[in-house]
């Protein structure tokens, strides 16, 4: 498994909020939710979405992944002055603070003020807690747009014709096609993005970096050192950590250390979860060397970053 499996195996959709929104211009809802990801797939009809400064028209079959907890505008024109939020609590009120969440139900999983509005999209949302989930969100730019013509995925028509229904099993069919779909955005903007996409997404096309990559991400607890790392990548030890850093932006021993600790701090907030199990999980010899490697990257002790989780 790649770099990109494992950040992107992170951010599972667990009863994540899903719906259809069917909207008749005029329109614009200022979304303040504040959740870590959010995508929007435009269905029918168009949509602008302004991220601070960046606006973008979205036509049919376009798609974008807005990274919080920023605020963002979703309207049918830029102009159309704000007449909904959506709070935290991913309720829609008015600006007056009157609750329009079941005044614009439109049926299951369906939201907006008129049932065949001629915009309609779906937006998913993910709360994404886990620091493996966050490692992928660190990596990502503010915001991704994907025009039709820069990809090709079925899981959009998917995913629409599943979120009306109700069936046994949907909130699972629903949760991990909307999984495949964020997979795939991400994996297509990296792809169009070369320059733009993280080191260790492009490293994994390098056949020497990217397979040690792999092998780290398959083999966290394994005993690796650089020497080891160059063998299994047929290089010398010099060469091996000259290229791993110019492709992947950091030492390979800091990546390492990155991996294991991210991994750590998941475990870590598994119930049960012992220093010394977790230290053994990802390759620690002792509870003291995860604890020190633990306290010097992340400013805690492995203890209280439990107690800080909640764990």
């Amino acid at each position: 498994m790649g770099a990109l499996d494992n950040l992107i195996s992170g951010p599972r959709a667990q009863d994540a909020f899903l719906l259809r929104m069917a909207m008749e211009p005029p329109w614009s809802l200022s979304v303040e939710d504040e959740a870590p990801l959010t995508i929007v797939a435009q269905l029918e009809g168009h949509a602008w979405v302004t991220t601070g400064d960046e606006r973008m028209r979205l036509e049919a079959g376009d798609m974008c992944i807005v990274k919080g907890p920023d605020h963002y505008l979703i309207a049918d024109d830029p102009d159309t002055p704000v007449s909904i939020k959506v709070d935290p609590n991913q309720q829609c009120v008015a600006l007056d603070g009157r609750s329009l969440v079941n005044e614009m139900l439109l049926g299951v999983r369906t939201w907006g003020n008129r049932t065949d509005g001629s915009d309609q999209m779906l937006v998913g949302t993910y709360n994404l807690d886990s620091e493996v989930s966050r490692r992928l969100l660190r990596a990502l730019p503010p915001q991704i747009y994907l025009r039709a013509s820069d990809w090709d995925s079925p899981l959009v028509e998917l995913l629409a014709s599943e979120v009306s229904r109700e069936r046994p099993g949907q909130e699972v069919i629903l949760d991990r096609t909307l999984d495949l779909l964020l997979m795939t955005a991400v994996r297509a903007w990296s792809d169009q993005h070369g320059h733009d996409a993280p080191g260790w997404y492009r490293a994994e096309s390098d056949e020497a970096i990217g397979a040690t990559i792999r092998l780290i991400h398959e083999q966290p607890a394994h005993e690796w050192t650089v020497a080891r790392l160059a063998a299994e990548a047929g290089m010398s030890r010099a060469a091996y950590a000259r290229h791993f850093n110019g492709l992947v932006g950091e030492p390979p021993v800091t990546y390492l250390t990155n991996w294991r600790l991210t991994l750590a701090a998941d475990l870590l907030r598994e119930p049960g979860a012992t220093v010394g199990r977790v230290a053994e999980q990802v390759g620690y010899a002792t509870p003291f060397g995860l604890s020190a490697a633990f306290k010097r990257v992340r400013g805690v002790s492995p203890s209280q970053y439990r107690q800080a989780v909640g764990a």
